[in-house]
């Protein structure tokens, strides 16, 4: 083994004796200590150690007795070592988005695209009603920026281990896992946290991340500095001062200095009829069963139907989301009012009526026999 590797390797097991796997990032490090370029870690980052991306494993080398588990370099930096010595691990890698082929760039699209390209550090606050695309927007801008992303779903329960890490078991050894944020930091990725109102005061950990400042993980002393590139971004139905009409009841009020750290607050709206047009198509392309008469026929109702909830007429309203749902099921059942019944249910009985039955105003062609489940004493009729 080349001295290079011999000094890097020595000082991954002064730093870590209980450890014989490690991250491509702790070795990355070890060789920065040692006064050399990441290039010095070739040998050591080759097919024979590697047992999954990113994880390397050298117990074979560090059982040899040759092999420099005790030794020291000058060129190692002093160690201060706890009493009792925590390692962290890092759980999963970021990725890169895919590119949807039913994503339809619409709205906001392009100013969350140039926040994401230009790599500043720049935390955006996206409010807007459920399921009109806000998390997807965020999602496909990376995907089209080939940025790598986390995406963080907050839940009442959601605390500072969920987010920053905490101590877990992993082989017998006592380590500290680090959370989604932290890796984002390091990764220089785009952090997005989904439904930021449903938190509690936990997340006041995050006050330091959003000025884009390095942190400390308390637990271990470790500062993490936050590579060039990370951004937070932040999804919610409402704008962090809870809701007031019920329609969000697990929706909290976020305290007001955590919401001063956001630069900008981005409103979302469901997409013009025409856009929302080309989304129900996309989908139904998707699952290969285009209607574009019924495309035509759904997004006038939709918007029917949201025209009057403005007006305060009905309570529910009918997202893109679900009109995707209805291109989804009627795919699979060749029925329209079918399709509509089957994802409208979920709205209490006087609701889902009015629904279905302006849809039948709307649309001539549908036949309420076209609903009926077929009996399944008829062999004929039962699709399989």
């Amino acid at each position: 083994m080349k001295d290079k590797s011999k000094k890097i390797l020595a000082l991954l097991v002064e730093r870590y004796p209980d450890l014989k796997q490690f991250r491509r990032k702790v070795i990355d490090q070890a060789a920065i200590d040692c006064g050399y370029n990441y290039t010095a870690c070739t040998e050591l980052i080759g097919d024979s150690f590697k047992v999954q991306r990113g994880l390397y494993d050298y117990s074979s080398i560090l059982l040899d007795a040759n092999a420099p588990v005790a030794a020291s370099t000058a060129a190692a930096p002093t160690v201060m070592k706890l009493a009792a010595p925590v390692t962290s691990i890092l759980n999963t890698d970021t990725y890169v988005p895919t590119v949807e082929s039913t994503y339809v760039r619409w709205g906001e699209f392009a100013d969350i695209a140039s926040i994401i390209k230009s790599r500043a550090f720049y935390p955006v606050y996206i409010a807007g009603l459920s399921g009109n695309g806000k998390t997807m927007m965020v999602e496909q801008a990376c995907a089209y920026a080939e940025r790598e992303y986390v995406r963080v779903q907050i839940s009442p329960e959601t605390d500072e281990d969920d987010l920053i890490g905490g101590f877990r078991l992993l082989n017998g050894e006592t380590v500290f896992a680090k959370g989604p944020v932290v890796k984002a930091m390091e990764r220089g990725a785009i952090l997005l946290i989904d439904e930021i109102d449903r938190s509690t005061n936990k997340i006041m950990c995050l006050q330091g991340v959003l000025e884009g400042k390095p942190i400390m993980i308390k637990k271990t002393g470790e500062v993490i500095r936050p590579a060039k590139g990370f951004n937070v971004i932040a999804t919610a139905n409402t704008k962090g001062k809870g809701s007031d009409d019920g329609r969000f009841v697990s929706a909290t009020v976020i305290d007001e200095a955590f919401l001063e750290r956001f630069v900008c607050t981005i409103e979302q709206t469901y997409p013009p009829l025409a856009t929302e047009r080309k989304i129900v198509v996309k989908h139904m392309e998707k699952y290969n069963k285009v209607d574009e008469d019924f495309a035509e026929k759904l997004v006038t109702w939709s918007e029917v139907i949201r025209k009057t909830f403005a007006d305060g007429g009905v309570d529910e309203l009918i997202s893109t989301r679900r009109l995707c749902h209805i291109a989804h099921t009627f795919s699979i059942f060749d029925d329209r009012l079918k399709a509509i019944n089957m994802c409208i249910s979920r709205f209490d009985e006087d609701t889902k009526l009015a629904f279905s039955d302006l849809y039948s105003k709307i649309d001539a062609s549908v036949n309420a026999k076209s609903s009926e489940v077929p009996p399944l004493e008829d062999p004929s009729k039962v699709p399989f």
